[in-house]
């Protein structure tokens, strides 16, 4: 009967629809997984993302998320498990972006947020102060955002302050750093709901419980990297060569329970006449993690001063949260290119056996060590 319940949910999926068959979205060749709270328009059913959490695959392949007062966006990267998103403008002029932006309608909003001060000075009048932000200045005037608790009283004569606001920032304010930038730095926004976290840390999906309930749990049949389109083709070929062969297929599976049922009373009269003897039961052991050899296997990078780290990752761990410096050791998965600290990641690897952003079992590779001068 477990083999015949296979094959009808195969070819018959549309009686047996749920959340969970809601595949992992691509939006080009290397691009980061977009899954539930996120959905690509177009490509998967409604109730396969939450509302507001829409994304678009432009025509150059690139991941765009429309603020519904602030316009369009390109994504950077998605963390599932901390809730972040990291955008940045297609335009190349974030802070011109700063000035109207704007997270009503949306639910979306800042993860930290700094006050700055915009200024507007003539050009002979730059100051060391001031950094000039280049898409917004000219060459009779330029445009500058100083944090406010840095602005100096009395403003030289020849400025003037544009607009006063919270900008998001992707960490608090450090007492002892240099607060002065251009606002070059990507935009980083965080959600509150739906709550997916403690399924991300268990290693679950987030998704709605039915097609028909818009409650939020965790869902641990998933399919991930899958293509409905090829799906639904697979299935219809499965229907038409499978079709005739289902009957053969009941037929041997009641021939192999009718020589089972025969085998067993057989077993059952011989059994009377000997004692039963119990057979030690061997011990069970579930393997959870990956093994040393494995975890070692996966390449190192030693950050150089630029702390950059190689492949779709962004500043910070994303298991402790904390942000990379130079001379710390990192380790990438070689499948899909996410980097942790290096600590951070075997602590992982021995209890759970998925990358902890995109959920794929990575695999052993050659053991490299790398220092990277970046």
């Amino acid at each position: 009967m477990g083999i015949l319940k296979v094959l009808f949910y195969l070819i018959f999926p549309v009686i047996h629809a749920s959340v969970s068959n809601c595949p992992f979205s691509l939006c080009g060749n290397f691009s980061l997984p977009i899954r539930f709270p996120f959905q690509l328009e177009g490509e998967q059913s409604p109730y396969c993302g939450y509302p507001g959490f829409t994304l678009i695959c432009s025509n150059h392949r690139k991941t765009i998320l429309e603020l519904p007062n602030s316009g369009e966006f390109y994504v950077r990267s998605i963390n599932y498990l901390t809730q972040q998103i990291q955008l940045y403008d297609p335009d190349d002029c974030l802070p011109k972006r700063l000035l109207s932006l704007n997270f009503s309608n949306s639910p979306f909003t800042s993860t930290f947020s700094r006050d700055y001060t915009f200024l507007s000075c003539s050009s002979q009048n730059i100051g060391s102060q001031f950094t000039p932000i280049d898409c917004l200045s000219n060459s009779t005037y330029f445009v500058s955002a100083i944090p406010s608790v840095n602005l100096v009283n009395p403003l030289p004569g020849s400025c003037s302050i544009m607009k006063r606001l919270l900008v998001p920032v992707a960490r608090q304010e450090r007492y002892e750093e240099n607060l002065r930038d251009d606002l070059s730095a990507d935009l980083q926004l965080t959600w509150d709901k739906p709550d997916c976290s403690y399924c991300e840390f268990n290693q679950l999906m987030c998704g709605f419980e039915s097609i028909y309930n818009s409650k939020v749990v965790c869902i641990s049949d998933y399919k991930a990297g899958t293509s409905r389109q090829g799906l639904k083709i697979f299935r219809i070929i499965a229907l038409c060569v499978t079709g005739p062969a289902l009957i053969f297929v009941i037929l041997m599976a009641s021939c192999v329970c009718y020589n089972d049922r025969i085998a067993n009373i057989t077993r059952n009269a011989a059994s009377r006449s000997a004692p039963a003897a119990i057979a030690p039961q061997p011990e069970i052991v579930v393997a959870t993690g990956l093994d040393e050899t494995t975890i070692e296997s996966y390449e190192k990078v030693v950050l150089g001063e630029s702390r950059r780290v190689p492949g779709p990752n962004d500043g910070c761990c994303w298991i402790c949260l904390s942000e990379y410096n130079s001379k710390e050791t990192v380790r990438c998965i070689p499948e899909c290119k996410h980097c942790f600290h290096a600590d951070c990641i075997d602590e992982w690897l021995r209890i759970n056996n998925t990358c902890p952003v995109c959920r794929n079992s990575p695999a052993p590779s050659p053991l490299n060590v790398t220092s990277s001068n970046l």
